[in-house]
């Protein structure tokens, strides 16, 4: 069942009619023009840096910006987003940011989560868009702080405008300018549309499906590295789902996240500031907490159930006592360090590696514990 009244909801034939058009364009006519002119050296260069302008819009923009607002822009950069999410033809920020807050709000509801990975995966990654859904409606009340942005007004209000004239008009012009205005519109336009849509929709769909959950069995929402690499970091699902005003969806230095990457880079030239980063104790409470749920399941399977509990519980208090005891030092330390008092902060630095010590020996009776349930 579905919120939609009972009724089948009427098609959304401009939605279709892009869809379409997009793929059949992209599987018949450009490698068709490829095969017979080629595309330049230079179209390639472009296309690369329109997939770039497009992804990273969505991602560090519609999404990490302004549906979380996991850090403030500057308005150069901000300009930049908006339009390239006009490039990226998936709604206005008003339309987009209303959608994915209500996703996270109602994430797994059928009724109310917009693309709901509960209702299939052909739902989640493309159907929710091809008819009125009432659950895909845009909802005024949590997009207030959105509107009152003059730039985000702005795109909503000339969206289609800026949509086809950077899609087509920009597209060809570029191609005109390289030598090829028919190359430029099929490689800058339906090609890098067609990609960058279904990478985009696997956010919605695969990153629901396939992957490990890490932080939280809370949502469907799952961390999948191969997903990772196709949308500019944004496969860490599981993790954003869990830490959602977080800037950072990779959390260890190693996983791909190239938007996490252009946000610390734009911060260290002063075009971003206020970066969201979710306490490193917190992360590590929601991870022992969800290991500790996991093997009291498996354990009170056993015969000597009661046992293993208790070494359990005995083991997990453990190891949440020295990770608060280390956080609360932890943040005094930081503390001093702000405020310069250097020869304190030293001090108490000493004392931190100490706990530190501790809390790594706890770590290492905690997963050696966890290994007898594996």
């Amino acid at each position: 069942m579905s919120n939609d009244g009972g009724q089948t909801p009427r098609i959304r034939w401009d939605v279709l009619t892009v869809f379409i058009g997009t793929t059949v364009v992209t599987l018949t006519l450009v490698p068709w023009y490829g095969w017979q002119q080629g595309y330049s050296p230079e179209l390639w260069g472009l296309f690369a840096l329109f997939m770039a302008w497009n992804g990273l819009s969505i991602t560090a923009g519609y999404h990490r910006l302004w549906s979380h607002k996991s850090y403030t822009a500057a308005l150069p950069v901000r300009l930049l987003f908006a339009l390239g999410g006009a490039l990226a033809l998936q709604n206005s920020i008003r339309v987009w940011c209303s959608n994915h807050r209500r996703h996270h709000r109602y994430v797994d509801d059928r009724e109310k989560d917009p693309y709901a990975a509960t209702r299939g995966l052909w739902y989640s990654h493309i159907g929710w868009m091809l008819r009125d859904h009432v659950a895909a409606k845009v909802t005024e009340d949590n997009i207030v702080d959105l509107d009152r942005d003059p730039l985000v007004r702005w795109q909503h209000r000339h969206y289609w405008t800026l949509s086809f004239s950077l899609n087509v008009l920009l597209t060809l012009g570029l191609g005109y300018i390289v030598g090829d205005a028919i190359g430029g519109l099929l490689l800058l336009g339906f090609l890098r549309l067609f990609i960058c849509h279904h990478t985009t929709f696997f956010i919605n769909s695969l990153a629901h499906y396939w992957g490990a959950r890490p932080y939280s069995e809370k949502s469907s929402a799952r961390d999948n590295a191969v997903i990772a690499l196709l949308t500019y970091g944004e496969g860490y699902h599981n993790f954003h789902h869990t830490f959602q005003w977080d800037y950072r969806n990779g959390l260890r230095w190693y996983q791909f996240d190239p938007t996490k990457w252009l946000i610390g880079l734009l911060s260290y030239t002063g075009l971003a500031r206020d970066l969201k980063r979710t306490p490193p104790e917190q992360i590590e409470r929601s991870i022992a907490a969800l290991q500790f749920s996991r093997a009291r399941a498996r354990a009170g399977k056993l015969l000597d159930a009661e046992i293993w509990l208790e070494k359990l519980e005995h083991e997990y208090n453990a190891l949440l006592e020295t990770l608060n005891h280390w956080a609360e030092y932890r943040q005094a330390w930081l503390n001093l360090r702000r405020e310069n008092l250097a020869q304190q902060a030293a001090e108490l630095k000493i004392r931190l590696q100490q706990i530190e010590q501790e809390l790594d020996a706890q770590r290492q009776r905690w997963q050696a514990l966890q290994l007898q349930f594996a």
